[in-house]
């Protein structure tokens, strides 16, 4: 399947995620139109980019179903200029996404060397390099020299909400999470930030199913 099929297709699936309501915005529409899927998985995953469904990357994880990355993306509310932290980089695609509507660095922490490389080259191949960070370590500890964040988006199930990463938002700031169990059943957690002292304020936006968060703070 050559790009211009492969793009079709991708456009195809986010006017379906458009009509079903689910792709709500102008700007999470325009950042799936401009960085598609299927630049960010392996090459014999591509043609299947386009289905609403998870895909295999290296290291026996997997790339989230578009609806589920544009499900988070619509709840982080990001805004032009606003400082986000990403903890599971994965493929790298929901860190090119997060970049093309803030229009400025975002910072993305993933504990496995093979994806930290696979995500860089996905990054530098697309034009992101330079502006997506990729850092290696333990993401459930947050990345302290960028603190404090406007928006951190986690991509993987946690046992609870990490206190770094509450820690290091902004107060008024956003934290998305899945929280549950270990394997694939979890519940889609907005937590804000209300002020300096760590009080906040939890939203629960139904189940979800995620790769487990590996960390100090995490499983």
């Amino acid at each position: 399947m050559n790009e211009e099929e492969l793009y079709l297709k991708w456009v195809r699936r986010v006017e379906a995620l458009e009509r079903e309501g689910i792709i709500k915005s102008k700007k999470v529409k325009e950042a799936f139109l401009k960085v598609p899927r299927y630049k960010f998985v392996p090459e014999e995953s591509a043609q299947w980019s386009h289905v609403d469904e998870p895909l295999p990357i290296p290291a026996g994880q997997t790339v989230s179903a578009p609806h589920m990355v544009a499900i988070m993306l619509e709840l982080a509310e990001l805004e032009e200029g606003m400082k986000v932290l990403e903890v599971g980089t994965g493929s790298g695609w929901n860190a090119a996404l997060i970049a093309e509507i803030v229009r400025t660095d975002v910072y993305t922490i993933e504990r496995i060397p093979e994806l930290v490389e696979f995500a860089r080259k996905n990054l530098k191949r697309v034009g992101y390099e330079g502006i997506v960070h990729v850092i290696p370590g333990d993401g459930t500890k947050g990345f302290p020299p960028e603190a404090p964040y406007d928006r951190i988006i986690v991509t993987a199930g946690a046992p609870k909400v990490p206190e770094p990463l509450v820690e290091q938002l902004k107060p008024g700031g956003k934290l998305l999470i899945p929280v549950g169990s270990y394997h694939l059943w979890q519940e889609l957690l907005e937590v804000v930030k209300l002020d300096e002292k760590g009080r906040r304020r939890i939203i629960n936006h139904g189940g979800v199913a995620f790769v487990p968060l590996v960390g100090e703070h995490g499983w």
